[in-house]
């Protein structure tokens, strides 16, 4: 047994003389076995460093960068216009908020023809069927594969009396609630691009309509 105590006190004084007692204050570096992120590898903001031949931390975009969300090919690649995203604006197009409200109908900066509106719903089915489908189902009837998974039912933008018909969500609300997100749903503001927004919008008001000119009268 005195084996046992001897060897406590050893690895005691050990503990101590590693670590010190409770309160020490050290004049170097401790030891530390687990570092926790105390020391990284990286450049702080604006302050010099010795890695680079200039002396300083700061480093200029590698050439052709470019910010995530602006695309100024978007009329070529998307059918529409150059996307800024992250340039601060606060127009109806880019928040679907008129003011302290949400807006109706589809933005003028879509510049919208009897053409293009027909290539922006295609491209709205496309984008529906990527991110929405899953849950809203591929008709809009609430039905998607994620009730399988024990998700509950979304929403169904397809009812004709459903609460997100035109009359009571408009098109700027349904753009503020694929950007945010709402309930259950998460936020697409970061997945989908401002003007696909609207497409994905523009292709659930042709699933509406074609619902509601199928539905017999009542």
């Amino acid at each position: 047994m005195r084996y046992f105590f001897t060897a406590y006190a050893l690895i005691a004084l050990l503990v101590v003389g590693i670590f010190g007692w409770p309160g020490r204050i050290f004049s170097g570096l401790p030891i530390r076995i687990f570092p926790d992120l105390d020391e990284q590898d990286k450049l702080r903001a604006q302050k010099p460093d010795a890695f680079f031949a200039d002396g300083h931390g700061g480093r200029l975009p590698v050439a052709g960068t470019r910010p995530r969300g602006f695309n100024p090919d978007g009329e070529n690649i998307i059918g529409g216009i150059p996307e800024y995203e992250f340039g601060g604006a606060n127009s109806y197009y880019m928040t679907g908020r008129i003011g302290d409200y949400h807006g109706t109908g589809m933005p003028g900066e879509l510049q919208l023809t009897p053409a293009s509106a027909l290539s922006l719903i295609r491209r709205g089915r496309e984008r529906f069927d990527i991110y929405c489908a899953a849950c809203h189902g591929a008709s809009g009837n609430g039905q998607g594969i994620t009730p399988a998974y024990g998700v509950p039912v979304a929403a169904n933008p397809n009812a004709k009396l459903n609460a997100i018909s035109p009359e009571n969500y408009p098109e700027g609300r349904i753009f503020n609630t694929i950007t945010r997100g709402i309930g259950g749903m998460s936020a697409y503001g970061y997945q989908i691009p401002v003007r696909d927004r609207w497409a994905v919008i523009a292709y659930i008001r042709a699933l509406q309509a074609a619902r509601q000119s199928a539905a017999p009268d009542r």
